[in-house]
């Protein structure tokens, strides 16, 4: 089993990455019972081929990123990725919603907290963990701006707080009334979610949007929401 310490070289990435990329090195170093500076091109090229086959391609690039940024910094050491991985030839993008559907989608989502998140995921051009992570301290009512802390990037910047995105989130707020979190984990008794110290969970989101989905009778796979003036739009998998 690999030894090697990668922690130190890991300050300053997030903790989804850090776990990302730890995962990457335990997985093929089970795989051969061996620290992957051991494995040859031929042991990596085989490992990666029965990857793409076994797991989705996003899970492929997250593990070639994962040892692409061991080999680099850990063991300082050039490697051909491009020669081991080959991407299968696919080429699918979402299906984009219109404003009606969208329009529907918000009408028809019956829990007050589901209806918030999705107004304010669309009206603002949010992806679905920045909404997740809004805090009561982010509104700034005064201004109609909100602080979107560490985006993509990890770069922080401001949005434009529409008039009925705010009102949405204050009724909600005045449901909860969690001093930190306007989207708190909702399990619970009032109390608890009043005092909850971390967010709604990001699966059951996405299952509540795509539920609200199929019963509007949206019949389209992956989804992505036009934002206007969004930089990415959020995507639903319904399939």
């Amino acid at each position: 089993m690999c030894r090697l310490d990668t922690n130190r070289f890991l300050q300053g990435k997030s903790e989804k990455t850090i776990e990302a990329y730890s995962r990457a090195v335990r997985r093929i170093s089970e795989h051969f019972d061996c620290c992957p500076d051991q494995l040859t091109p031929d042991q990596l090229e085989n490992y990666f081929s029965d990857l793409v086959e076994s797991h989705s391609w996003s899970t492929v690039k997250i593990d070639r990123n994962g040892l692409q940024f061991f080999w680099k910094h850990v063991l300082q050491t050039k490697w051909d990725w491009i020669k081991i991985i080959k991407p299968p030839k696919v080429y699918t993008i979402p299906d984009i919603l219109t404003t009606n559907e969208i329009e529907t989608i918000i009408g028809a989502t019956k829990k007050l907290r589901y209806r918030v998140f999705l107004l304010t995921t669309y009206s603002m051009g949010l992806r679905l963990q920045e909404a997740l992570s809004l805090q009561t301290g982010d509104i700034d009512a005064g201004r109609k701006k909100v602080h979107i802390r560490r985006g993509k990037g990890h770069k922080d910047r401001f949005v434009p707080l529409p008039d009925l995105t705010l009102d949405a989130l204050r009724e909600l707020w005045s449901r909860h009334k969690n001093p930190d979190w306007l989207f708190p984990n909702p399990i619970g008794s009032p109390d608890k979610i009043r005092q909850a110290t971390n967010h709604m969970d990001t699966g059951g989101t996405q299952h509540a949007m795509k539920v609200v989905v199929q019963e509007c009778g949206i019949k389209k796979k992956s989804i992505s929401i036009p934002f206007g003036t969004a930089s990415q739009p959020i995507c639903l998998n319904v399939a």
